[in-house]
């Protein structure tokens, strides 16, 4: 396994956290990691202290006028890189539109890196669109971030619901809580019957924790 996307329709689940950090336990475990920041907020960008620029923009990236590996940056910490995120990222689906194969674009641009780091991460953008489509292919696993909420498991049901239906059956999907409170009834409910309903689902959880809160003052996992 090489490739892991972090991903949800909804925004505001904890994305971008989990990536950060995923990454560098990843990284200080020893393993080569690469984080592939694809929102164009740039917020996995922000927390490793580079700046959300790309020279060209995504527009050069996906005419094949810049290699991926070209985009590259170090981050403060050993074994972990970064490919930052561009604003020109939130037009990736127009230009993968008009590409021939435009679902299998961000699998042709990660290729060469698969040799070269043992884990990449993928830090989506929160909608479901032609980019998601290509990440869905790239991926080797999609982790999902979920909220003990109504809406939020709506969204993981949309989701497996697309999966199925867009013949995806080889990319494994597995969800995850994120943001729980333990002191409300209602995110143990929800937590309890989904646990049930999806079996995939890991039944460790993150909590809602200062900590992760603080990340965006410190700018570091």
């Amino acid at each position: 396994m090489k490739v892991l996307a972090l991903y949800s329709i909804k925004g505001g689940v904890g994305k971008t956290s989990s990536t950060v950090n995923l990454a560098f336990n990843a990284a200080q475990a020893g393993y080569r990691t690469l984080v592939w920041d694809l929102d164009p907020q740039g917020a996995s960008s922000y927390y490793f202290r580079i700046k959300p620029k790309i020279k060209g923009g995504s527009k050069d990236l996906i005419a094949g006028k810049r290699e991926l590996e070209e985009l590259i940056k170090g981050t403060d910490f050993e074994n972990l890189d970064l490919i930052p995120a561009d604003f020109s990222f939130r037009n990736l689906d127009l230009l993968l539109d008009d590409k021939k194969k435009p679902t299998r674009q961000l699998k042709k641009h990660l290729k060469p890196l698969v040799k070269e780091y043992d884990v990449i991460f993928l830090d989506c953008p929160p909608n479901i669109s032609l980019l998601s489509e290509a990440v869905f292919e790239a991926a080797d696993l999609l982790l999902s971030p979920i909220i003990p909420t109504t809406l939020s498991l709506r969204t993981l049901a949309q989701l497996t619901a697309f999966i199925e239906d867009h013949d995806l059956a080889s990319l494994s999907l597995i969800p995850f809580f994120s943001m729980v409170d333990g002191r409300k009834k209602l995110h143990k409910d929800i937590m309890q019957q989904a646990l049930a309903d999806y079996p995939a689902m890991l039944k460790t959880a993150i909590p809602y924790a200062s900590d992760i809160e603080r990340m965006g003052l410190e700018r570091k996992p």
